[in-house]
């Protein structure tokens, strides 16, 4: 089969003929249609995600849509003909998604939602994921609560916004002056945060009270604002991007709480994987009813033209997430 596989940190892949796998016990054998592209995958490229625990030589690629073309021994719940998408490999060892097949471990894996191309299937994995496991098992978000969503328009915001709305909560979502359409399309609420500081919204909003959730997707700073704009004793603060050196001061002060998403451990460690597969279930229930969309940029990428894909999120110019087809 035809794989793209990464020799050395900060150099171009090569695309190589390697052997097909076969599907192992606990296994399914996924002829791979579409890979999804994260900026995790362009940091990995660069060696600069050492978290991600990658070994070189390595197939890359963190997400992924096909068709199961085999099934090993044990596998229940699939069958020859399933189109199926999950967050499958890239990471620790397991094989990634720019690649023509794959041995998946049929735990991370849901059947595609029906109403989404390969394409659309293959943007959801990673982001929806990251975005259940924060509002939904850790804050474990519902109807009445008012949620803060830092970064609302971006690859795990505008997935989180749309799954707060879609549980009941009174949604707000930070975000620049160009997405305050979007998130008004979502039902939430915008706040600019170029002209808005953290005490104006937290005043504005909450009565000066703080919010009940904060997910926080962008570090730094912000991070520590959204530990200032938890509410009193009820305040919880999920971040995806919690590293570096925080103050918990405000926090503490707060009588808050914080929780860290650390998406890729059940790759890495080979533990909790069927929780992404059940995840991915909710996921596609959701985008069914039409209560999630994905964004996805418009341009078609290949195997061959993969680095055009890389420079579109370099440079500002995609328009939802990247996703490489794979013929």
């Amino acid at each position: 089969m035809k794989a793209l596989v990464l020799e050395n940190f900060g150099e171009v892949y090569t695309l190589s003929d390697i052997k097909k796998p076969a599907a192992g016990k606990g296994q399914v054998l996924v002829k791979i249609k579409a890979s999804g592209i994260n900026p995790l995958d362009l940091k990995i490229k660069e060696g600069q995600a050492a978290h991600a625990q990658v070994n070189l030589p390595a197939i890359p690629g963190i997400d992924m849509a096909g068709i199961v073309e085999a099934v090993g021994e044990g596998v229940k719940n699939f069958k020859a003909g399933d189109e199926v998408y999950g967050m499958t490999g890239g990471v620790g060892g397991v094989q990634g998604s720019l690649a023509e097949y794959a041995s998946v471990d049929a735990d991370l894996l849901a059947l595609k939602p029906k109403n989404l191309s390969f394409k659309e299937a293959a943007a959801l994995p990673l982001i929806f994921i990251t975005a259940w496991e924060g509002l939904i098992d850790r804050a474990k978000v519902g109807a009445g609560h008012n949620v803060l969503i830092q970064g609302g328009a971006g690859g795990v915001g505008h997935i989180a916004t749309q799954i707060a709305i879609a549980k009941g909560a009174n949604v707000f979502a930070a975000v620049s002056t160009a997405h305050i359409d979007l998130i008004k399309e979502y039902g939430a609420i915008p706040i600019d945060y170029t002209t808005s500081s953290p005490e104006d919204y937290i005043a504005k909003h909450t009565n000066g009270e703080g919010f009940d959730i904060i997910y926080e997707t962008v570090g730094g700073t912000t991070l520590d604002n959204s530990f200032k704009a938890a509410k009193q004793y009820k305040g919880h603060v999920i971040s995806i991007l919690g590293w570096g050196n925080h103050s918990l001061a405000p926090l503490s002060f707060h009588g808050a709480t914080y929780s860290g998403v650390f998406t890729l451990y059940p790759l890495i460690s080979g533990k909790n994987r069927k929780e992404h597969g059940l995840i991915l279930k909710e996921a596609a229930q959701l985008v069914e009813t039409g209560k999630v969309i994905p964004i996805v940029d418009p341009q078609n990428y290949s195997l061959e033209t993969i680095e055009e894909a890389y420079a579109s999120i370099l440079n500002g110019t995609a328009k939802g997430k990247v996703v490489i087809n794979i013929e």
